[in-house]
C-alpha cells in the first residue's frame, strides 16, 4: 500500500517515502496554552492523530516518533496573567494560566480521543542551552548570526530574509511583495520590511532570560525550530499545521531551520489543514459563535465531535453546524448498535479504509467505507460487524455505549418550536405570493436547523428529522 500525501510546499500530491523507515518522523505545532482550546484548534489535533495512527500501521508503533510542542511563552499569555491574576507577580501569574490552560487541553484531546503524542515539549524549556544537548533557541540564533543570516538591531535579533533567496516559497510569497500590513510589522531598525525577530527585549515585568543580546524573550517562530530539531534532527518526514500557519510562522520555521543547520530543507512534506466554520460563518467572539472543544464536550461524547471533524478532508474548508453534529451522532449510534455483540478481536481492519487514508488521508471515503461495512452488519454479516468494530477503533472511535439517543432527545428538546411556527408561516406567505425561492430558502433553513416539514391539504406541519 502506497501511501500518498499533498505537500503545501512543491503543490502536489506525492508518495511518502521516509527518510528513514524505521525511524519516520513528524511535528505539530500545538497550543499557545493562554486560552482553552477552540473547535479549530481541534482540527489538526484530530487529523494529524489520524495520520499518526496510519504511520504506526505501516512502519510499526516503535518506529514513528510525533512531537507536538506548548507554546508556554507568548505576549498573549502575558497579557492574560495579568488580567486573571493582577495581584500575583507576572512570573507565577503566567504559570497558573499556562497550567490550567495546557491540562485543560489534555483533557479535551483525550476525550476526542486522540492519542498522546510521542513527545510534548514545552517552549520554555528550550529557550538556553541545555545539559542534555539537545537544541536550544539561543544556540540556533548564534548560528544564524555566524553565517550573516541575522543581525543585531533595534534592542532585537532579527532574521535577514534578504540572506535567504527562495523565501517565501512555501507561502508563495515573494519578498518584493511583502509590504506592510497585517501580518508583516514594519519598524525602522529593520532591513527589510519582512525581516521578522528571532529575540526581543523583556521589560523588567516580562517574562525574560539572560543571553548575549540582553534580558529578553525569543520570537514565536524559532521556538518550534528548536523544538523539532530537538527530538527530530535537523530534517524530518512531516511537518504539520493549520492554514493559518503557512506564513508566517511555518515560512519563517524553514528559514531558520535551513539557514541555522545549512540543509536545503526542514522536512520534507509539508501539511495543512483548512479552516473551521461555524454554522456557515467565520468563527469569531464578535458574532457570538466562537465555541470551545470544552463547552462541545458539555453536549456531546468526544467521538461525535471527532466523528464530525473526519466526515470532510482535511484539505477542505469545514462548515462546523449542529445538525452535522447530530448526523454524526446518529452514524455513531447505528455503528454502537451493530457492533454491540461484535468481537473487535475477530475483526480485520478494512482495507477500503486504509486505502482511502493512503490517499492523502481522504477521510471521507474512509467514513463513507465505515457505513458499508455498517450496511452489511446490519443484514446480519457478523464478520462485517467485528470489521467495522476493529476499525473504527484503528480511527480513535471507542463505540462505548454512551446514551446517543438519549443525548439527541436531549439535543432536540432545545428547539424552539416559536421560531419553527413563525419560518413556516414565513414559508406559507412565500408560497402564496409564488415566490418559490424563497420558499425552497426557508425549506433549507428549516432542513439545517434538523426540522422535517409535511404540506398537505390541512396545511404544513414539521418534526424533528430522524
Amino acid at each position: 500500500m502506497q501511501l500518498r500525501l499533498y505537500d503545501t510546499l512543491t503543490r502536489e500530491k506525492r508518495p511518502f517515502v521516509p527518510l528513514d523507515p524505521a525511524n519516520v518522523r513528524m511535528y505539530v505545532c500545538g497550543p499557545t496554552v493562554y486560552d482553552f482550546a477552540h473547535i479549530g484548534n481541534a482540527r489538526p489535533v484530530i487529523v494529524f492523530d489520524v495520520l499518526f495512527r496510519l504511520l504506526r500501521h505501516l512502519y510499526g508503533e516503535s518506529h514513528v516518533t510525533y512531537v507536538r510542542n506548548i507554546t508556554d511563552v507568548d505576549d498573549k499569555i502575558n497579557a492574560r496573567a495579568a488580567r486573571d491574576f493582577p495581584g500575583l507577580q507576572l512570573n507565577e501569574a503566567i504559570r497558573k494560566v499556562t497550567e490550567k490552560t495546557a491540562s485543560q487541553f489534555h483533557a479535551d484531546v483525550a476525550a476526542l480521543g486522540c492519542l498522546p503524542p510521542t513527545f510534548e515539549p514545552r517552549a520554555t524549556d528550550f529557550v538556553r542551552p541545555r545539559a542534555d544537548g539537545k537544541t536550544d533557541m539561543e544556540t540556533l540564533i548564534r548560528q544564524l548570526i555566524a553565517r550573516g543570516h541575522a543581525y543585531e538591531a533595534g534592542g532585537e535579533v532579527l532574521f535577514d530574509t534578504q540572506s535567504m533567496p527562495d523565501y517565501g516559497a512555501l507561502s508563495g510569497r515573494r519578498l518584493d511583495e511583502q509590504l506592510a500590513g497585517a501580518r508583516v510589522a514594519v519598524e525602522a531598525h529593520k532591513k527589510n520590511p519582512a525581516d521578522f525577530v528571532l529575540w526581543k527585549q523583556s521589560s523588567d515585568d516580562e517574562p525574560g532570560w539572560e543571553s548575549p543580546w540582553g534580558r529578553g524573550r525569543p520570537g514565536w517562530h524559532i521556538e518550534c525550530s528548536a523544538m523539532s530539531a530537538a527530538y527530530l534532527g535537523k530534517v524530518f518526514d512531516i511537518h504539520g499545521g493549520g492554514i493559518d500557519l503557512i506564513f508566517p510562522h511555518h515560512e519563517n520555521e524553514i528559514a531558520q531551520s535551513r539557514c541555522a543547520n545549512d540543509t536545503p530543507a526542514m522536512a520534507n512534506y509539508w501539511m495543512h489543514n483548512e479552516f473551521v466554520h461555524v454554522e456557515g460563518e467565520k468563527m469569531s467572539k464578535s458574532l457570538g459563535n466562537f465555541v470551545t472543544i470544552h463547552e462541545l464536550l458539555r453536549d456531546w461524547p468526544g467521538e461525535v465531535l471527532r466523528l464530525n471533524m473526519l466526515k470532510t478532508h482535511y484539505r477542505s474548508p469545514i462548515d462546523w453546524t449542529r445538525h452535522s453534529t447530530e448526523q454524526a451522532a446518529m452514524a455513531l449510534d447505528s455503528f454502537q448498535q451493530i457492533t454491540r455483540t461484535a468481537n473487535v478481536e475477530e475483526g480485520a481492519l478494512s482495507q477500503d479504509v486504509l486505502m482511502a487514508l493512503a490517499d492523502d488521508l481522504n477521510t471521507s471515503n474512509a467514513i463513507a467505507a465505515l457505513h458499508s461495512l455498517a450496511a452489511k452488519g446490519r443484514a446480519g454479516d457478523h464478520q462485517a460487524a467485528c470489521d467495522l468494530k476493529r476499525t473504527c477503533s484503528f480511527l480513535g472511535f471507542g463505540l462505548r455505549d454512551v446514551g446517543l439517543q438519549d443525548i439527541l432527545r436531549r439535543q432536540k428538546s432545545d428547539i424552539d418550536p416559536e421560531r419553527i411556527n413563525a419560518l413556516i408561516a414565513d414559508r406559507a406567505a412565500a408560497r402564496a405570493r409564488k415566490d418559490f425561492k424563497e420558499s425552497d430558502r426557508i425549506r433549507d433553513q428549516l432542513a439545517a436547523m434538523g426540522i422535517a416539514i409535511k404540506d398537505s391539504k390541512e396545511g404544513t406541519t414539521w418534526e424533528i428529522a430522524r
